[in-house]
């Protein structure tokens, strides 16, 4: 039996908090939380007394987490984009293998010399690139390695990020402006380029691109409108992104509906009718989204140049009813139609009949990315905890880069109207 594993949790945000500390009741016989740390008291208050975690354990910050002397087996690093790097060394130097929420960093450099210190100090790192490890992603890879669609000609792949999540997280949130965080490409996409690296075994050799911000910038804000939703905002009523309709009435998300995780849990601890309604009065939540600071592009398009001459395209868009994912795989014997919402991989090789593959029949679990979550985190703990070497399903540093440089060229390129990037220009 493999041994039991400490846990140091370094942020206590909407990932770290409330996704994988999760993980140490889910595995109790794995992994145990032994210490904590976050900018915020409350969490770490609230994180304390749900893990047991004694007073001595709890920290006020990541750095001084890891300024003391080794504290656990593996450290969950889930802080903010820019803090990834500058925290995840001094830990390796400290002996911890990593759990990285991702991305990595959008410093080129940064991402370079976390695999150069991982590889001097033998420790291992994953970056959280959960959706390869849903039972849909990991059926679809082995649908593509069986060589029934032949080789891999081309890929058309959509990333519908949600008009209510775009609004959440890319206007109103933490990853607005990428000044202060990732570029929305990077943030939101590394996921998508992860997976059509992986998925197709393909490596990418240029990259073009183009986007904006169409939507989310004062000038489009309509008449009557306020800098923020509840006061007294005339254009509320046939307003799509008013505050009061995403987190408190909203069917899905709305707080008074009886939903209490993500994304009300990112405006208080403990999300109520009340204290979600006085968040979004005085909050970041409850601002106009022709108002804010941001920056980030609301719609993006992405064309990778493989090695081998395939292409792919990618497009990534705030203005959908809902957020899913889509891939078309285009093949020499066959195509792919793979809609994760759905649940459905349906295989046309030419002249036959379609197969429909049911994901929904594989899996008893798709909670958290679509049953990514908890996976991925058992296959870290269970690699760490059996000295066993990545496997190509797990997304180990090394490879996470590549993913990394993709989404990197691709703003370089729509920052230069369009203008083909060489990858191997940001890989040295």
């Amino acid at each position: 039996m493999s041994k039991k594993l400490k846990v140091a949790l370094a942020g206590l945000g909407s990932r770290g908090k409330d996704t994988y500390a999760l993980t140490a009741k889910l595995f109790p016989e794995k992994i145990e939380i032994v210490a904590i740390a976050d900018i915020d008291p409350a969490k770490v208050e609230d994180v304390a007394r749900e893990y047991n975690i004694p007073q001595k354990a709890c920290f006020c910050s990541a750095e001084e987490l890891i300024a003391q002397d080794k504290l656990a087996d593996v450290m969950f690093i889930t802080t903010q984009d820019k803090e990834h790097v500058r925290q995840a060394i001094p830990a390796l130097r400290k002996g911890y293998h990593l759990l990285l929420e991702k991305p990595i960093s959008p410093d080129l450099d940064e991402c370079r010399e976390i695999v150069k210190v991982a590889n001097d100090c033998d420790r291992k790192v994953v970056v959280c690139h959960v959706l390869r490890y849903t039972p849909f992603y990991t059926k679809l890879k082995e649908v593509i390695d069986s060589g029934i669609i032949g080789d891999v000609v081309s890929v058309m792949a959509i990333e519908n990020v949600g008009y209510w999540h775009q609004a959440h997280s890319f206007v109103r949130g933490n990853w607005r402006n990428s000044n202060t965080t990732s570029p929305m490409i990077l943030q939101k996409c590394c996921h998508d380029m992860d997976l059509l690296l992986w998925l197709t075994g393909k490596t990418c050799k240029s990259v073009s691109s183009f986007g904006s911000t169409y939507l989310f910038k004062k000038e489009n804000a309509p008449e009557g409108a306020t800098k923020r939703c509840m006061d007294g905002c005339k254009a509320k009523a046939n307003c799509s992104f008013d505050a009061e309709k995403i987190y408190i009435t909203n069917e899905k998300t709305g707080v008074a509906k009886g939903n209490t995780k993500w994304p009300v849990d990112v405006l208080t601890l403990h999300p109520t009718v009340e204290s979600i309604t006085e968040a979004i009065q005085s909050g970041p939540y409850g601002r106009c989204v022709y108002y804010c600071d941001n920056n980030v592009v609301d719609h993006q398009v992405v064309n990778l140049n493989m090695t081998d001459g395939a292409t792919i395209s990618l497009t990534m868009c705030a203005f959908t009813a809902t957020g899913s994912r889509y891939q078309k795989i285009m093949g020499t014997k066959g195509e792919i139609v793979a809609d994760l919402t759905e649940k459905t991989i349906k295989v046309t090789p030419f002249g036959k009949e379609t197969e429909v593959i049911d994901i929904s029949k594989l899996s008893m679990d798709f909670s958290g990315h679509a049953g990514g979550d908890n996976r991925m985190v058992e296959e870290f703990i269970d690699m760490i905890a059996e000295d066993g070497e990545p496997t190509n399903a797990i997304t180990s540093v090394d490879k996470s880069v590549e993913s990394h440089y993709c989404a990197m060229a691709a703003e370089q390129s729509r920052l230069t109207d369009g203008v083909v990037v060489d990858l191997d220009t940001l890989r040295k």
